[in-house]
């Protein structure tokens, strides 16, 4: 288990991994970092800079699928960090990137560095992208203004990916215990590839949906 940036910057073995958590959820603290630090386990946990202390209600709406849940305050993210934790950026208030453009895009992107810096005296250098929404435009922003950026993409980390166009290992779909085991094995490959061929035709058909809406 190594820190995201080792991960990224270093020549590790193949099976090394880095714990990553979106949005800053409060249980974060009370649930998981005791368990962490207890093991040495280093994380990164990426926050909405506009949301911290408040709740996942992005834009005033809670998710139709999604609890409305408490999320850290700063001071609390703070000690997360004194505990092992690394905090990346998660935009200012959760908006998806492929829907902005210009001075929007660049607030949402760049402002999210501006707050964390101000609250907590560092300069985040991962990013996540709310919803795994990317595309060439966001990509370039993220990546003139961060040295990592993380995506929802479901498949293992190659050599050569995009520093910007990270992948990364949704445990929704490996929260049975012992799935893992099989890490490395043509399985475990097989396995990732059904996932994201699912994802990706749910997010076309998605796609395909709200075109038709707006036709109509």
């Amino acid at each position: 288990m190594l820190p995201l940036d080792a991960l990224l910057q270093d020549a590790v073995a193949e099976d090394a991994v880095a714990l990553t958590f979106d949005d800053g959820f409060s249980n974060l603290a009370t649930e998981a970092t005791p368990i962490l630090a207890d093991h040495g386990l280093p994380f990164t946990v990426f926050v909405v800079s506009d949301h911290v202390g408040g709740h996942n209600n992005w834009g005033g709406r809670a998710g139709p699928d999604v609890p409305q849940l408490p999320l850290l305050g700063w001071d609390q993210l703070g000690e997360l960090r004194d505990h092992g934790g690394t905090i990346g950026a998660h935009t200012r208030r959760h908006r998806p990137l492929t829907q902005l453009r210009g001075a929007e895009l660049a607030d949402e992107v760049q402002g999210g560095i501006d707050r964390i810096a101000a609250a907590l005296g560092l300069r985040p250098a991962a990013f996540a992208y709310p919803y795994g929404a990317v595309d060439a435009v966001a990509a370039s922003a993220v990546r003139g203004a961060y040295t990592w950026g993380c995506t929802t993409e479901l498949r293992a980390l190659g050599g050569d990916d995009d520093r910007a166009l990270l992948p990364r290992l949704d445990m929704y779909y490996f929260r049975t215990p012992g799935q893992l085991d099989a890490w490395g094995t043509a399985a475990f490959r097989s396995r990732l590839w059904l996932r994201s061929q699912g994802r990706r035709l749910r997010r076309l058909a998605s796609g395909a949906s709200r075109g038709m809406e707006h036709a109509a």
